[in-house]
C-alpha cells in the first residue's frame, strides 16, 4: 500500500507535497509551515498554499485574516489565478497563497461543479516551473478540499503523533490515497510519515517508533519532530520556527526533515542546489549557519526548549 513516489527523477518541474492527516492536533500546519520555510532556507523557491478554512498557515506566517484578499477559495472557484494570490513572506524564497474561512463554502459550492476534483491541480499548473517545492496545508478532514490537494500533489507527507493511537484513522487516509491513485491521480506517492510531538526520553515513545517502523517501513522518516515550546510560540509571532529561534530543537528538526526530503528528490531542486546547501541564511541572528553547525549546537542543548 505504501508505495514510493513514482515521479520521474528527470522531471524538471516543481514537486507538490500535500501535508495531510484527517486527525486534528498532530502538528500538520506546524509541519507545513516549517517544512516550507526550511526548503526556502535551502535557497530554492518554495510556495506554501493554505487550503484549510482555519487559515492557521496564513496567520502563522504573520498575515492577518482578510476576506478581501485573494486566497485559495478564489483559486478553487476559478475567480482568480494563482499568480494573483501570491504573497511574499519574511523569508526571501518563500511565498504564500493564503486561505480564509470562506473556504468552508467550497465544499458545498463545488459539489455539482464540473471537474471539481481537479480545481487545485489546474490552478497550480502555471506555477510548477516557478517553484521547486509547493507545500499544501490540508484541512483535518477527508473532504473535497483535501481531495483537491491530493489530486494536485505528487506525494503526501503524513504527520503522526508518537503515541499508541497514532494509527487511528490513518488507514482511512491510506485507503483514500489508493482510491485517488486508481481514479484521479495515478502518480500520487507517499513522501513519508513523520513523527511529531515526539519525546525520545521515554520508553513508550521508543516502543511506538518501533511499531510504526514495522508498519510503515522505509516510509517512516528518519527525522522525528520533538515537543518544543519554540514551535508552539512561533505562530503567535507570525514566524516560522527557524526565523523565530533558529537554535531551537524544533527548528533544527524541521531543517533535518527538509534535508532528508531533498536528498531523496535532488531533481526537484536542480543541479546547483543540494541538501548540503540547507542553511538558515536570511534569519537575522544566524545567517549562513549550515544545518550541520546548527545540529551540533542543538545536540549540546537540553532537550527542553
Amino acid at each position: 500500500m505504501l508505495r514510493g513516489s513514482s515521479a520521474s527523477p528527470h522531471n524538471p518541474m516543481g514537486r507538490v507535497i500535500a501535508v495531510a492527516n484527517q486527525k486534528g492536533g498532530v502538528g500538520k500546519t506546524t509541519t507545513a509551515i516549517n517544512l516550507a520555510a526550511s526548503f526556502a532556507a535551502a535557497e530554492v523557491n518554495t510556495l506554501l498554499v493554505d487550503c484549510d478554512p482555519q487559515s492557521n498557515a496564513t496567520s502563522g506566517l504573520g498575515f492577518a485574516k482578510d476576506p478581501n484578499r485573494i486566497n485559495s477559495y478564489h483559486l478553487l472557484m476559478g475567480e482568480a489565478s494563482a499568480e494573483e494570490a501570491l504573497l511574499t513572506t519574511e523569508l526571501e524564497q518563500l511565498w504564500l497563497i493564503p486561505a480564509h474561512k470562506n473556504l468552508i463554502g467550497a465544499n458545498l459550492e463545488l459539489v455539482d461543479a464540473e471537474g471539481r476534483e481537479f480545481r487545485m491541480r489546474q490552478a497550480l499548473a502555471s506555477l510548477r516551473d516557478r517553484f521547486q517545492f509547493i507545500v499544501l496545508d490540508c484541512p483535518p478532514a477527508l473532504d473535497l478540499l483535501t481531495l483537491n490537494c491530493l489530486v494536485a500533489a505528487d506525494a503526501v507527507l503524513i504527520p503522526m503523533q508518537g503515541e499508541y493511537f497514532a494509527l487511528e484513522g490513518v488507514s482511512e487516509l491510506l485507503d483514500t490515497i489508493e482510491r485517488i491513485r486508481v481514479d484521479l491521480n495515478p502518480e500520487l506517492g507517499i513522501e513519508g510519515v513523520v513523527l511529531t510531538m515526539f519525546d525520545d526520553r521515554t520508553n513508550l515513545a521508543q516502543q511506538v517508533m518501533t511499531e510504526l517502523k514495522n508498519y510503515f517501513g522505509e516510509k517512516l522518516c528518519r527525522t522525528a519532530i520533538p515537543r518544543n515550546i519554540r514551535l508552539a510560540e512561533a505562530p503567535s509571532h507570525g514566524k516560522a520556527a527557524l526565523v523565530y529561534d533558529p537554535r531551537s530543537k524544533g527548528a533544527e528538526s524541521y531543517i533535518r526533515l527538509a534535508k532528508e526530503i531533498i536528498e531523496r528528490q535532488p531533481a526537484a531542486v536542480g543541479s546547483q542546489t543540494s541538501a548540503k546547501a540547507l542553511t538558515t541564511e536570511g534569519t537575522e541572528a544566524h545567517g549562513g549557519e549550515t544545518v550541520e553547525e546548527i545540529s551540533a549546537e542543538a545536540d549540546k542543548m537540553d532537550k527542553s526548549a
